[in-house]
């Protein structure tokens, strides 16, 4: 029996973590002893973890490390506190925050404190970039070692420099999509030979049984059902969103815009939301385990991204056979084809305004795109035959 070990910061809301309980609970545990580590045992996606995973304790010292400052000096864990102080400081450092992202930051401190695990793998996996990729390469004993790339690895600004000793010492990296592959491999060319895609994992027997589920809106309004999925934060475009639903209120349209996840712009989100006298209209919902019931009960789905390594909700959305408005990022094309299974708008909130208006004006358009989506075939169950091959060949 092969022993796996996955790697991922934690299991909330997120495509890659979606797509990991999803790998997970593809894999045959028959012929796989599979261990995960979590650097934040906690998230939405926990309680869906199959319960043949092993979970492993959070190493000792980010363990530590998660308690307050006070906990730390009674306790005199002054290599914690020296470790901590340290990169708190170069977290604030607009010199450093300029050359490198957060977690590479990150990592050149704590990774000073971090103990190595002490059990030895066929096959060890860090299952996005960052922190993930840089401890499976420095703390993790396998024979072969294999990371994801799940974003636009140049979009996310990370130091190339600081990245390539590490990428440098995958058997394989993979990507989520082509146009990742592609961004990947210009920023990385060293890598081009050992990148690859897989997708991905995407199943739509499951996700049409769960959105059939109780629940979903409770509030019976009667018009017009938007709704966005995805974390609170910059790439994802909420800004924009919130100006569009402006100008969709002001122009008399009857509709409530409901939005699924959590992340670290809430409150400027929500502050945002109370500028524009939105309150009744943007609507914050929390996360969800089965986000499917709303998608499913939706009018509309709008993804309003900067930029995406992989549009999971909009393919849980095409599944679902729901009329799709999406910004113009780059792998949107990969997804979507312009006007015939949904519409790709500007990147701002007026493209993003009239798209929405063309969907709810044009009865005729949304039967055009449910036609065209009910005919696809939008399934990635197969791509976990290539992550099992990746494993069988070690």
């Amino acid at each position: 029996m092969k022993k796996v070990l996955f790697v991922i910061d934690s299991l909330s809301s997120g495509g890659a973590e979606k797509s990991l309980v999803s790998l997970l609970s593809l894999l045959d545990h028959k012929k796989y002893s599979v261990d995960l580590l979590m650097f934040s045992p906690k998230g939405l996606y926990l309680p869906l973890l199959p319960k043949e995973i092993n979970v492993l304790e959070v190493p000792k010292f980010i363990k530590i490390q998660n308690n307050n400052i006070t906990y730390l000096i009674k306790n005199k864990n002054f290599k914690e506190l020296y470790l901590r102080f340290g990169a708190s400081f170069s977290l604030r450092n607009p010199l450093t925050k300029k050359k490198m992202h957060s977690a590479q930051i990150n990592w050149r401190w704590m990774s000073k404190g971090i103990e190595k695990l002490n059990k030895k793998y066929d096959i060890a996996i860090a299952y996005s970039q960052g922190t993930p990729t840089y401890f499976v390469v420095e703390k993790v004993d396998a024979a072969k070692k294999i990371c994801w790339v799940n974003t636009d690895y140049k979009k996310a600004s990370y130091n190339k420099a600081f990245d390539a000793k590490y990428y440098n010492q995958y058997e394989h990296v993979i990507a989520v999509s082509d146009h990742n592959k592609e961004v990947f491999i210009n920023e990385m060319s060293n890598a081009k030979e050992k990148t690859t895609v897989i997708y991905d994992i995407v199943s739509p027997k499951l996700i049409k049984s769960m959105s059939t589920n109780n629940g979903g809106f409770q509030d019976g309004f009667d018009g017009i059902r938007i709704l966005t999925i995805g974390r609170l934060v910059d790439v994802k475009g909420y800004d924009m969103a919130i100006e569009a639903c402006y100008k969709l209120k002001k122009q008399g349209y009857k509709f409530r815009w409901y939005v699924i996840g959590e992340g670290t712009l809430k409150s400027k989100l929500q502050n945002m939301v109370r500028e524009f006298q939105l309150e009744d209209t943007f609507i914050f919902l929390g996360t969800f385990q089965n986000p499917y019931v709303f998608l499913k009960q939706c009018d509309i789905y709008v993804q309003p991204s900067r930029f995406e390594g992989y549009g999971l909700a909009i393919a849980e959305a095409k599944i679902l056979q729901r009329p799709i408005v999406a910004t113009n990022f780059t792998v949107i094309h990969n997804q979507i084809q312009n006007r015939k299974n949904g519409l790709i708008v500007n990147m701002n909130a007026e493209g993003i305004c009239q798209g929405i208006k063309e969907v709810i004006e044009h009865k005729n358009l949304r039967e055009y795109f449910y036609k065209n989506l009910s005919a696809e075939d939008v399934g990635t169950e197969e791509e976990i035959n290539k992550v099992c091959c990746l494993i069988e060949n070690v």
